[in-house]
């Protein structure tokens, strides 16, 4: 198996960060439930606001597969169309 892991931000709009605040609870919630989900954080930034920091551990990549396919069609999906993402994903082979 190979872990799959995306780091990096978002950054959300002023106009719409009481919104995506809120939908971000269920969408932390619902994530770390998924099947193979590690870890999942998203933190915001104390002195920037509307920049989050974004953290995922999947135990292989189905597992992140199968997250990614969610989130296209999950609310968090729609409440975030307008934010910017900043992501690196690696994917950490076993021996």
């Amino acid at each position: 198996m190979s872990k799959v892991t995306l780091s990096g931000h978002i950054e959300v709009p002023a106009v719409e960060l009481a919104k995506i605040t809120v939908a971000l609870e269920k969408h932390m919630a619902l994530t770390r439930e998924e099947p193979g989900c590690i870890v999942f954080e998203v933190v915001q930034d104390s002195e920037e606001p509307t920049m989050f920091t974004v953290y995922e551990e999947f135990v292989d990549q189905a597992a992140f597969d199968s997250h990614q396919n969610r989130v296209l069609a999950s609310s968090w999906s729609e409440a975030t169309k307008n934010v910017v993402r900043h992501y690196k994903v690696t994917v950490e082979e076993s021996i």
